[in-house]
């Protein structure tokens, strides 16, 4: 079965209700396992009109489920298991305040992976977005990471829409890796890490991350070394500095990787540990944000601690 997923460009909330309301309807009149991820007031309204008589619907606040890219997609994909052998229909409407440029880059990359995570799952997804409060580009991006779009002035498929690799590849495009001079440097030359583990953990500590955080950093750092030195090519070295509030750590080598048939490894949750990207999938989960950048002068895996993360 194919997945719908589906944007949603409202004006108020009135608007809002007018289609969401007989959305969550139709999936409950299908037999199909109800979730709506909604930001206020919208939650709030939604619960009034479809009281917990009416409906077994799911809810959740859009600020508590959408937290991390990588972590939201597999709740999304634990739900659509749990569910087996309903299918699901989703109200997803995800926040897009409060997140920096690097983020707000890989939220929009979220929305175009659903495509290619959930496919064939039968599940029916409907994105909101506020065309009230939203910045322009975000409602632009919602087009073409959404193969069906409602609107006023559409309802149907989507002609702006772009697939997931194309546009991924286009995501990459655009990530800096400009580093500054300060960035305090390793060399990393056996397979020996431990020297690297207590690198980046002091430096870690030094910056006020968290005990869970630094860990996380730590061990993440640990599996891309380990992959560059046995997928890579000499010299490889570890970088790491502050920015602002955050933490960068970025590994690189000589090597140019390609990954082949799709550019999206990494990025898909992996069923089993001996699926290829498994170990980029893990990193990604460790992290605030994983940023991959492969050319003719090398592959750099940069790992960001946002300031969230510091006690």
């Amino acid at each position: 079965m194919s997945m719908e997923h589906q944007a949603f460009l409202y004006r108020d909330i009135d608007d809002f209700l007018s289609v969401t309301v007989p959305y969550l309807r139709s999936g409950l009149e299908r037999d199909q396992a109800v979730i709506a991820v909604v930001r206020e007031p919208n939650l709030t309204a939604l619960r009034d009109v479809l009281p917990p008589r009416d409906a077994p619907i799911l809810y959740f606040g859009s600020a508590e489920f959408y937290q991390h890219p990588v972590h939201t997609l597999r709740d999304y994909q634990n739900v659509v298991k749990e569910s087996a052998p309903r299918s699901v229909c989703a109200l997803a409407e995800p926040v897009w305040d409060g997140w920096d440029e690097r983020q707000t880059l890989e939220w929009i990359r979220y929305e175009s992976l659903i495509n290619v995570v959930f496919e064939g799952s039968g599940a029916r997804a409907l994105c909101p977005y506020d065309t009230g409060t939203l910045p322009h580009r975000i409602v632009a991006e919602a087009r073409r990471t959404h193969p069906r779009l409602l609107a006023p002035d559409h309802d149907g498929p989507n002609e702006e829409y772009v697939d997931p690799e194309t546009f991924g590849s286009g995501c990459d495009r655009g990530l800096r890796f400009d580093r500054p001079r300060t960035a305090e440097y390793l060399p990393i030359e056996n397979d020996d890490l431990s020297a690297l583990r207590s690198f980046v953990g002091e430096r870690a500590c030094r910056h006020g991350l968290t005990q869970p955080a630094a860990r996380n950093l730590v061990t993440a750092a640990n599996e891309v070394a380990a992959n560059a030195l046995q997928h890579g090519t000499p010299p490889i070295g570890l970088w790491v500095w502050q920015d602002g509030t955050d933490l960068a750590c970025e590994i690189g080598d000589n090597g140019f990787w390609r990954p082949g048939p799709s550019s999206l490894t990494g990025f898909i949750p992996p069923d089993t540990a001996l699926q290829r990207g498994f170990g980029l999938w893990t990193v990604r989960l460790l992290v605030d944000l994983m940023e991959l950048r492969a050319g003719w002068d090398g592959t750099f895996v940069r790992l960001w601690a946002c300031g969230s993360a510091r006690g």
